[in-house]
């Protein structure tokens, strides 16, 4: 992307995914949504985890209606959108909705024609995905500018991690990816988690992994979880809070992925690889 068209107003789109469940995937949207609300951007939280609707029980919001109610016509998604912390905007998933990637065609018209009806200033959408390789997954990395891969020291978090990447290359032609590593206790350590990512990707792939950052391993965060408050909010100071604004900031200055657009290519491409979004 040119200089000149950063300042143009773009919404970009950033998929944040994992291999294995339980990496602390989640609750890093929530955070780096608020971090980056704090940097004067307006960011909106898309839970497609469309089966367990974490975002919501994470904040400790009870949202009267979903996306489940707007692809059934009973209201539109201005009303299924609540306000989160500090002004986060977030469209609540439901248990038990029928997946993206299987929607009839009156269904994937309607969530075209309700997403283009999004505040015209938004300047993130954050997408919440489930874990693992499932054609869900994939459905919102390939239409995302840019995929954010959250991987742990686990074992098989690197595995998994490995095995979703390898499917977005081998069947999609996806090269770029940005890799988080969550709840490390130092930098050293983060920085070889990611050098074993790394070392097996460059010799069986073609592609291409940034490192993004590292969130530390913080008590104080494990306790915002259970009190259902963001980290960032509860204990703005603590190592993990510092870390989150720090990756924010490294979001923000990022040059995104103009192959791929912005918003408008986002939906189109998602309706556009329906069909082909099997795994």
């Amino acid at each position: 992307m040119k200089q000149s068209q950063r300042h143009e107003h773009l919404i970009k789109t950033i998929t944040i995914t994992s291999g294995k469940g339980g990496v602390g995937k989640t609750n890093i949207v929530a955070n780096l949504a608020i971090a980056l609300q704090r940097k004067g951007r307006k960011v909106l939280i898309f839970d497609a985890d469309l089966g367990l609707c974490n975002i919501d029980v994470l904040l400790g919001l009870a949202p009267k209606f979903n996306i489940h109610h707007m692809l059934r016509g009973e209201c539109s998604i201005r009303e299924i959108m609540v306000k989160g912390p500090e002004g986060i905007l977030i469209l609540p998933a439901s248990s038990g909705v029928e997946e993206l990637t299987h929607l009839d065609e009156f269904q994937r018209l309607r969530l075209l024609e309700e997403f283009e009806t999004l505040p015209k200033d938004l300047d993130y959408i954050l997408i919440d995905t489930s874990a693992g390789i499932s054609s869900n997954v994939t459905f919102f990395c390939l239409g995302a500018q840019e995929t954010v891969v959250v991987i742990t020291p686990e074992p098989t978090s690197l595995t998994d991690a490995y095995a979703l990447i390898k499917v977005l290359f081998t069947k999609y032609q996806e090269k770029e990816f940005r890799i988080l590593v969550n709840n490390v206790k130092s930098s050293k350590e983060a920085l070889e988690v990611f050098r074993r990512l790394y070392v097996v990707t460059e010799r069986f792939l073609n592609i291409s992994l940034d490192y993004l950052g590292f969130i530390p391993y913080d008590a104080e965060l494990q306790k915002a979880v259970r009190s259902q408050e963001p980290v960032i909010i509860k204990k703005p100071q603590s190592p993990s809070s510092r870390a989150f604004s720090d990756i924010a900031i490294k979001l923000d200055n990022m040059d995104f992925n103009a192959v791929k657009g912005g918003i408008q290519f986002f939906f189109g491409n998602l309706l556009g690889i329906h069909d082909n979004a099997r795994v």
